[in-house]
């Protein structure tokens, strides 16, 4: 029996209760208003009570149900309807006009029936409940979503839907009358159709309606109906987990709770220690129900820990959908349970086959398709795994997900996706994929992480902190050797599931529609291009990334404000600054907002005259017995020489070396004497002294802190001060380590204070650093030579900054060996 009467509540939609004999009645009143001789209907609308009613009205009139994502374009529409020729067609007033289009293109009349048009039932008789149906028969249409190409209409008997039901609702029974279970995802899938509508009502139990995935709408129906079951995806989960673990990671105690509650690894201890969290979801929670993509190690694992249950389960819309699923109590981190009662799991060369009464029929109108996917009653899943001696059954991959190099090797790339996700956490979504017989990554960067950490050059930061890292860990076969940086979301299911196929052309359209996009034709637009192409030497196209597609630096950053401050009028901090992060966008918003149009280039040496409060650190007299200590270890470990101090002079100065290991700073500074090293100040990123140690000693040794990512003006400010007070300051003008041993490009930030305040650079080579210590290497080889070159000093007097830049570059890469 798929639903009957029970006296209580059977929906929640926001404040509305929806008993099972008014919903009973519905189903009457909606089956009684399209002909019963239908044959198929199709349902085209967001969740909600009527969705309900009229899916059970079909299944009265002995209809066959064809749910369609209510986001689906007129083309995705037209494609199913043209395949399967629904006579009815239902949908909200908000999805009818995309509906009307495609009734537009067909060639025959589908009868509408708009669910705000429907008027209230009035019957008073007592509510019926639907009879059984003839097993055998097809129930639903259900098309599956496109991961690998077309849709494909999977028909599925009422015997199918109900060995699901049946599954979850008797032996150890995990859906049962006391239940409240929320209804979250959309309808049109197999998988929360089943889980969080069909299997609940034909129980008794009671169903929540979410009304949106908003996280407001979401802890909302978790609280005010004190849900009991939720039926989501990995990657619902995975937010949710993400948002729950960056709160207690945040709080010492809150970490050293949650460190306690992963050793003892008592389900009762954790409920008390993480009562907040618990009471937050409503404080009746029993199971996080999990399918439709397998769920990854941490999240399972933080869930347990915070004294949650997952039930992870497996299947596929072709299985209606279940194969196999955990029973309560018996959860196996990185296992999708045991098959179902009615299914039987074989791994026949390595591919995972399940047989059973939740076996489709078939596709419609695929006879070929469906003998290549059922084989003598077998239904092949195209997914990879294995069976442990208990039964419990592990995903290894997916068959057509397996990517075959042109070297013939064989490439998971989910694999290689979950590791590059464990390198970082600004990686929001990954897309791994073959293309030019590369193997390939695309890559959304987490700007707001990115942000947090201070990172502006974003594309170095993935090429060596992320892809240069994971690549010298694996096998030459496993290399990414290109990877794409994109502000989108990379192309999915409704349930998430990564449409890799896509990704190819999600690349190529990306370059092609930046290209191609036309060129704006108004003035505040033009100066902005302008000024951004003399800063950066690059042609902008008008939807490029400032971040991601130009590599704007913090300088660059600071010189593109003043510019709009001083030619527009308009005064932007660097927070409001990130909302506008293509050319056009910040280029329209200047248009708004500007009070006038006068372009003035960036004076800089306005900006270093404004003065700020800056007390220099007293240096500790064990300052210069360090440095006279390390420069003995040094010439004995790393065979250390120097020459050309001399060539320092009294006056302030600007000291600029190259930059090739971690201790580049203490090799340059052996070489000065006391009063030397005490006159000059090194400058740290902010993000490098954190904690209060490193912050003592910071303020006790010369070293000025400033933020070159954030508040950069600031930081160039305090620079200048230091020069002005007839110090000198040491500079790396590459702003990073060589991650290769060759110099890199020098930013103009040395170049600007030296020709603003009138003091010389004296160039320093230091070679050998890199080999005594590469990248990525903990421990320095011994003996290995190191030397330091002091170079003659270059004066500013008839340099541009550019020219005073290129010239001190000139004069430490000469002396490279």
């Amino acid at each position: 029996m798929f639903l009957r009467h029970h006296e209580k509540t059977a929906l929640r939609c926001m404040d509305e209760d929806i008993d099972y004999g008014t919903l009973l009645k519905q189903v009457d009143h909606y089956a009684q208003i399209f002909p019963q001789k239908t044959e198929k209907v199709l349902i085209f609308s967001e969740n909600r009570p009527e969705w309900v009613y009229c899916f059970y009205a079909s299944w009265k009139n002995n209809c066959i149900v064809v749910p369609v994502d209510c986001f689906s374009t007129a083309d995705e529409i037209t494609y199913i309807v043209q395949d399967c020729r629904p006579a009815v067609f239902f949908c909200s007033r908000e999805r009818e006009p995309i509906l009307r289009q495609v009734a537009e293109s067909l060639n025959y009349t589908p009868h509408f029936l708009v669910f705000e048009e429907i008027g209230p039932h009035d019957s008073t008789s007592y509510p019926q409940a639907l009879e059984d149906p003839d097993l055998k028969k097809t129930a639903l249409f259900i098309y599956t979503s496109g991961t690998t190409g077309s849709p494909k209409g999977v028909m599925l008997s009422y015997e199918n839907i109900l060995a699901n039901i049946e599954a979850v609702t008797t032996g150890t029974p995990i859906i049962t009358e006391i239940e409240r279970v929320m209804m979250l995802l959309p309808l049109h899938h197999i998988f929360p159709l089943i889980g969080s509508m069909v299997a609940p009502l034909s129980v008794g139990a009671t169903v929540a309606i979410c009304p949106s995935l908003k996280s407001e709408d979401i802890l909302r129906t978790l609280q005010d109906n004190r849900i009991t079951i939720i039926i989501g995806v990995p990657r619902l989960y995975k937010m949710i987990c993400k948002g729950i673990i960056d709160r207690i990671n945040q709080k010492k105690a809150a970490r050293l709770l949650f460190l306690l509650a992963e050793k003892v690894g008592s389900r009762t201890l954790s409920k008390i220690l993480f009562s907040t969290v618990h009471k937050k979801f409503g404080g009746q929670l029993k199971y996080l129900v999990c399918g439709g993509a397998a769920l990854d190690l941490d999240t399972g694992k933080n869930f347990t820990t915070l004294g949650f249950e997952i039930l992870e389960g497996y299947g596929m819309t072709e299985a209606s959908p279940m194969i196999a699923f955990t029973k309560p109590g018996q959860l196996t981190l990185g296992s999708a349970g045991t098959a179902i009662n009615c299914t039987t799991i074989e791994i026949r060369d390595k591919e995972i086959v399940a047989s059973g009464k939740n076996i489709m029929q078939g596709y419609y109108n695929r006879p070929e398709e469906t003998a290549d996917t059922i084989k003598d009653g077998w239904l092949y899943t195209g997914d990879l795994g294995r069976l442990d001696e208990q039964g419990r059954l592990y995903i290894t991959g997916r068959k057509k997900e397996i990517i075959v190099l042109a070297s013939g090797k064989n490439i998971n790339p989910v694999l290689i996706e979950q590791k590059l996700e464990t390198l970082t956490d600004c990686i929001n979504e990954v897309g791994v994929f073959v293309k030019d017989d590369i193997l390939q990554a695309v890559i959304v960067p987490h700007f707001f992480k990115l942000r947090e950490k201070r990172i502006t050059n974003i594309e170095d930061h993935f090429r060596w902190k992320i892809i240069d890292a994971y690549n010298q860990t694996v096998s030459p076969s496993k290399r990414i050797l290109k990877f794409t940086l994109v502000d989108e979301e990379l192309p999915k299911t409704r349930l998430s599931k990564l449409r890799r196929f896509q990704l190819p052309d999600l690349v190529d359209k990306r370059e092609s529609r930046k290209k191609e996009a036309e060129q704006p034709d108004f003035e505040e637009y033009r100066i902005i291009k302008g000024f951004i192409e003399n800063q950066t030497s690059k042609d902008i196209l008008p939807d490029d990334h400032l971040e991601i597609d130009i590599a704007l630096d913090s300088l660059d950053q600071v010189s593109l404000l003043a510019f709009l401050n001083s030619t527009f009028g308009v005064e932007l901090n660097e927070e409001k600054f990130k909302k506008y992060l293509t050319v056009r966008l910040l280029a329209e918003y200047i248009r708004n907002k500007k009070e006038k149009i006068h372009v003035e280039m960036v004076n800089w040496q306005e900006i270093l005259k404004e003065k700020i409060d800056l007390s220099l650190p007293k240096t500790w007299i064990t300052a210069n017995f360090f440095k006279n200590c390390s420069k003995i270890f040094f010439k004995i470990y790393f065979r250390l020489t120097g020459k050309g101090q001399e060539n320092i002079p009294e006056s302030p100065c600007i000291i600029a070396p190259n930059h090739q290991s971690f201790y580049d700073a203490l090799f340059v500074a052996s070489f000065f004497n006391n009063h030397l090293l005490n006159k000059t100040y090194f400058y740290a990123k902010q993000k490098h002294v954190k904690n209060r140690l490193v912050k003592f000693m910071a303020d006790h040794n010369n070293i000025i802190v400033v933020d070159i990512n954030s508040g950069l003006k600031e930081s160039i400010q305090k620079l200048a001060e230091v020069l002005k007070t007839g110090k000198n300051i040491m500079i790396f003008p590459e702003g990073t380590r060589s991650r290769d041993g060759k110099v890199g490009d020098f930013k103009k930030l040395f170049a600007i204070l030296s020709k603003e305040l009138a003091v010389p650079i004296v160039p320093v080579t230091i070679d050998g650093a890199f080999q005594a210590l590469p990248t990525g290497s903990m421990i320095p080889r011994p003996l290995s030579p190191v030397s330091v070159s002091f170079q003659p000093p270059v004066y500013p007097e008839g340099h541009s900054y550019d020219s005073l830049a290129e010239q001190v570059y000139r004069q430490v890469t000469d002396n490279l060996s």
